[in-house]
């Protein structure tokens, strides 16, 4: 087989067999010495005396904290993705529960653990809930459907009967508008000709 130009190998019959990347997967420093569940936090170089457990769906990740420590750190520590918007609290985007509380991670802190507390008691652990992500929804590739073709036919008719009425209503405003303003002519010239006649009589009278 041989690999062409654009990244695809070709079979001995000529037919492409499919994308072969070039690149190469790497080997992360966890996979080959160990992480935090094989080693502890310890062996890993994780410090702190507050456990974190952050917990997404069926996913958990486990991490050390001091108090004080903002949480979207403490969550980039344990490989945690938080989906964050405004980054100021204000938003709500990377809103989650911790231990039945909820919190802003962007802008909140870990806080301090109680006194003569035992870290390796589950009960203290701090267990940062988080929003599951929605999974995105997929194309079907169909540029139009039946019930889309109805619809939008609908949504066409229902148009044009809107835009007929209100041509209609244009039309009977223009109508009344062009009837006042007849009258309000008429009415003009019957004042102009009342005057005249008073002036005529008028001048008749002092003659």
């Amino acid at each position: 087989a041989s690999t062409d130009k654009d990244g695809s190998s070709s079979s001995s019959n000529g037919k492409k067999e499919g994308y072969v990347p070039k690149w190469t997967k790497k080997v992360t420093v966890a996979e080959t010495m160990g992480s935090i569940n094989d080693l502890g936090f310890d062996r890993v170089g994780l410090k702190g005396d507050i456990p974190v457990v952050f917990q997404q769906g069926n996913v958990t990740r486990t991490s050390m904290a001091w108090a004080g420590q903002p949480y979207r750190d403490v969550a980039t520590q344990a490989g945690q993705f938080i989906k964050y918007g405004c980054g100021k609290g204000e938003c709500g985007t990377c809103e989650c529960m911790v231990n039945g509380k909820w919190i802003r991670p962007c802008i909140a802190t870990v806080p301090p653990m109680p006194a003569n507390a035992d870290k390796n008691d589950d009960t203290n652990k701090l267990v940062v809930t988080i929003k599951a992500m929605k999974s995105k929804s997929t194309s079907s590739g169909t540029f139009f459907s039946i019930r889309s073709f109805f619809m939008g036919f609908w949504n066409n008719l229902l148009g044009m009967i809107g835009f007929v009425k209100f041509i209609k209503a244009a039309k009977l405003n223009w109508e009344e508008r062009i009837e006042y303003e007849d009258r309000v002519r008429q009415r003009t010239k019957e004042i102009r000709q009342a005057r005249l006649l008073l002036e005529a009589s008028a001048a008749t009278a002092s003659a």
